[in-house]
């Protein structure tokens, strides 16, 4: 599945002309050890959360150095309840393990909503399906394939 996440990345990003890199790594486990492989800063990672709201769920996105704002979350996204979705519930709904979780909901059927803070990295990083694949392009090009619901979700 891990391939098979980051050809359709490839495949996405490659029908829309966007510009990107990617770099091979030994496998990488945490934002931090994903930034220092990659040489960039904490920011510009885009961690990517699987969430469930109410009853559905989301993916949401945030600059790697901040955490999860639930109370501002729930609020944006107009819910009762908002959770992290379960290592299991992850594995079955985009067949992935936390940490290797690309942001873009859309590959999964997922809406995806990310933090304005992350729009001020002019480049971002993440992982490609895989902890040991990284992707790198600006928050720009990010924005105009995903089209992602941006709002106050980290802190």
């Amino acid at each position: 599945m891990a391939d098979s996440v980051f050809s359709r990345i490839c495949t996405l990003l490659d029908g829309r002309q966007i510009t990107y890199g990617v770099l091979r790594h030994a496998p990488v486990f945490t934002s931090e050890e994903a930034a220092a492989i990659r040489g960039v800063p904490l920011a510009s990672g885009a961690k990517a959360l699987v969430c469930k709201i109410d009853e559905w769920f989301v993916l949401i996105v945030l600059p790697a150095d901040r955490k999860l704002a639930s109370k501002e979350a729930k609020k944006s996204l107009g819910g009762k309840s908002l959770r992290f979705a379960t290592k299991e519930e992850v594995l079955e709904i985009i067949g992935l393990t936390p940490g290797s979780i690309p942001p873009f909901g859309s590959l999964f059927n997922l809406p995806t909503c990310c933090d304005r803070g992350l729009a001020e990295q002019p480049q971002i990083n993440f992982n490609a399906g895989d902890h040991g694949i990284s992707v790198s392009m600006t928050f720009a090009a990010y924005e105009q394939v995903e089209q992602p619901t941006l709002g106050s979700f980290a802190e």
